[in-house]
């Protein structure tokens, strides 16, 4: 069985999950995500492949 998880859409869902929580964490939340993604296109690490 293959699992492939992409990181993009999972730290968005917990990212939007977080503000629908505690939105007055809302530029925190936004700056982390920014940079995370941004890490994540410089890095080239599109997913993490389990098998």
């Amino acid at each position: 069985m293959n699992l492939h998880l992409s990181i993009a859409p999972l730290v968005s869902l917990i990212a939007g999950i977080l503000i629908l929580v505690v939105p007055r964490l809302l530029n925190y939340i936004v700056a982390i995500y920014l940079i995370i993604i941004g890490l994540i296109g410089i890095l080239g690490a599109g997913g993490i492949y389990m098998h």
